[in-house]
């Protein structure tokens, strides 16, 4: 039986048809699944190695500057300079290593040693006695004693510089002065003498007895 064009079951095979060519032109065509750009990382990312090749020192603190220790001068418990307290006036003369004028009234006196720019002992001089350099005697603000003692600084300084070596004495002569002794381990003994005012106006340094004369070789 031949089924006229037009018929329901003629049109139902052409739909069929046109849809399975539909089907599989759109098969065809459709492109490759893409990955998505937002994908999730994996769970497990490998490390990634962004240490240097080099050895890198760790990282360390500031270290602030140390403060700066106490000024030092040619003074010592010991002597000054090169010189020492017990040598001979000839070997003290070639420690200095320059021109010391000075010399004793008397074999065995008491005198001073200065440079040939000093004018006055107690302002800078080297006391000799019995032949042996004994003591220094500092009366201007430039030397500096050993701890950072010097001339202009008040009886409180001087307290602070030598904590708990200090003794107190009060001033022969002077009212209201005062004579501060420091004694060290070695021999030698550094004394400040004050003014009036409490200030430092001079001080000496040497071995005993003659660290104590007050009037030097007077």
């Amino acid at each position: 039986m031949i089924l006229a064009p037009n018929s329901l079951p003629a049109r139902l095979g052409l739909l069929a048809a046109a849809l399975l060519a539909l089907a599989a032109c759109q098969h065809e065509s459709a492109p490759a699944p893409q990955e998505s750009a937002s994908a999730a990382p994996p769970l497990n990312p490998a490390p990634v190695d962004d240490q240097p090749t080099e050895n890198v020192p760790p990282a360390t603190a500031p270290v602030s500057s140390p403060p700066p220790a106490a000024a030092a001068g040619q003074a010592r418990f010991d002597g000054y300079g090169e010189m020492r307290f017990g040598m001979t006036a000839a070997q003290a003369k070639q420690a200095w290593g320059g021109e010391l004028k000075g010399k004793p009234e008397e074999a065995g006196g008491c005198y001073y040693l200065q440079p040939i720019w000093g004018s006055n002992p107690r302002e800078f001089g080297f006391m000799v006695e019995d032949d042996k350099f004994v003591r220094v005697d500092v009366g201007n603000d430039k030397e500096i004693a050993p701890g950072g003692g010097k001339k202009g600084m008040s009886a409180d300084e001087i307290g602070k510089l030598y904590a708990g070596r200090v003794e107190v004495q009060p001033h022969k002569y002077e009212q209201g002065a005062k004579v501060l002794r420091v004694s060290d381990a070695s021999g030698g003994v550094l004394v400040f003498e004050t003014a009036g005012d409490g200030k430092v106006a001079r001080w000496r340094i040497g071995i005993p007895p003659q660290v104590d004369y007050v009037e030097g070789c007077s």
